[in-house]
């Protein structure tokens, strides 16, 4: 109950990155309602359809379209907050990462997917509605540059299923999700990022 619980409210806080992102574009409402769809549930869906869990969770349980809906509303009426919470914006982002990580594997573990599929489908979960946002906003996918996102997200995946046949669900559930938080908070904080590689001037 409590993993629903904090999926419901990752999925309200990256409706809310996607809706003030589409502000910074100057998109109308529609295009503010979009990005803030996909970058709520469009790695879920995506996940979805590759298991085939279908109808995807969306429209199973419409609480989702609920909380996007009314996050995407509070973000639009409190736009010029965007800058006074960027900070605490980036920690509920990363505590979403982690959870939606974990609903992630946990998931594709039930449909019967390999530890690498599942791990895979973790990072798609928490990571693929950031790159369709990206994507349609115009602007390089955050997964693919050099900051730790995805990378936290698939080092959590591996520890999850790795300790999962040894260790108890709730241990290994807050192991990976610490992991995945931790990298992404250090990311952030103590700016750690990835190497980058470019071809030798000629």
């Amino acid at each position: 109950m409590l993993l629903y619980f904090l999926d419901l409210f990752g999925t309200g806080v990256f409706a809310i990155s996607g809706a003030w992102l589409a502000c910074r574009k100057d998109m109308d409402l529609f295009g503010t309602m979009v990005l803030a769809f996909v970058t709520a549930v469009g790695g879920g869906t995506i996940r979805d359809v590759l298991l085939g869990a279908v109808p995807v969770f969306w429209i199973q349980d419409t609480w989702y379209m609920v909380v996007i809906l009314a996050s995407t509303l509070l973000a639009i009426a409190f736009r010029k907050w965007h800058f006074q919470t960027k900070h605490h914006m980036l920690i509920a982002d990363a505590i979403g990462l982690a959870v939606f990580t974990i609903i992630g594997i946990t998931k594709a573990q039930a449909f019967g997917a390999s530890p690498l599929v599942a791990v895979m489908m973790g990072v798609l979960t928490g990571c693929g509605g950031g790159a369709i946002r990206d994507v349609l906003a115009g602007d390089v996918p955050m997964v693919l540059r050099a900051e730790i996102y995805a990378s936290a997200a698939m080092a959590g995946g591996a520890v999850y299923v790795l300790m999962e046949p040894v260790f108890p669900y709730t241990e290994v559930t807050l192991a990976a999700a610490s992991l995945v938080l931790s990298m992404r908070l250090l990311a952030l904080y103590k700016d750690v990022s990835l190497p980058r590689f470019s071809l030798p001037k000629a």
